[in-house]
């Protein structure tokens, strides 16, 4: 029993003088990265370490005055261009409208060479319309036959086909006379008419399109 005591008195000594060789407080150097095992603490602040950042240094430095629109010369260049673009766009421009003008004049010249040539061919088509519309005024309708019918029909499909392309008889009886579209080849007094009338038409005249292909031949009144 003795010595039981004795050894519980011995361990208990022991543990005494390793409780007393424990430092009260022991510094621990870490590395990023590093785990060291040890007693759990509690961090209040977190600092992290880095490169030291001057603030001037962060804030972007301003652009000069002269370097903020360029220099006098590049100025000077960018305004020549700009004289140069306006010159070229209104030569451009005038050009453009020269061109619209000359297709459209030589669109018209085209057309009226064409009309020109029309008028020639029709013109020597015209006694021969005169001698058809001759010929159905010498047959009375009391003699007219299925030749005669036939005939007619001829002359009123052609008459129909030239009023297609343009030409159109005038009509002079009974209009003011005009002497850009009547030929007076006879003048004479009427009491039961108006002043300056045509009054029959010896000839007729033929109009294509907005010329006058053929002046009439008229009878005027007073």
């Amino acid at each position: 029993m003795a010595k039981r005591n004795m050894s519980d008195k011995l361990r208990n000594l022991k543990e005494e003088k390793e409780g007393e060789s424990l430092p009260a407080e022991q510094k621990v150097t870490l590395h990023e990265g590093e785990e060291i095992p040890g007693t759990a603490v509690n961090i209040a602040e977190e600092i992290i370490i880095g490169p030291e950042i001057d603030p001037n240094e962060a804030k972007p430095k301003p652009v000069p005055k002269q370097n903020r629109r360029g220099s006098k010369s590049v100025q000077a260049e960018l305004e020549k261009a700009k004289e140069l673009a306006e010159g070229n766009k209104e030569k451009y421009t005038r050009l453009l409208a020269e061109f619209d003008n000359m297709r459209a004049r030589n669109e018209k010249e085209s057309l009226e060479m064409g009309d020109r040539g029309a008028m020639e061919a029709l013109k020597k088509i015209l006694p021969v319309i005169d001698n058809l519309e001759r010929a159905l005024d010498s047959v009375g309708e009391e003699e007219k036959g299925p030749f005669e019918e036939g005939v007619e029909k001829i002359y009123k499909q052609l008459m129909d086909t030239l009023e297609d392309i343009g030409v159109k008889p005038m009509n002079a009886v009974g209009k003011e006379f005009d002497p850009t579209y009547h030929d007076a080849v006879i003048h004479e007094e009427d009491e039961n008419q108006g002043e300056n009338l045509v009054s029959e038409e010896m000839q007729k005249g033929y109009m294509f399109k907005n010329n006058v292909l053929r002046h009439a031949m008229v009878k005027v009144v007073n």
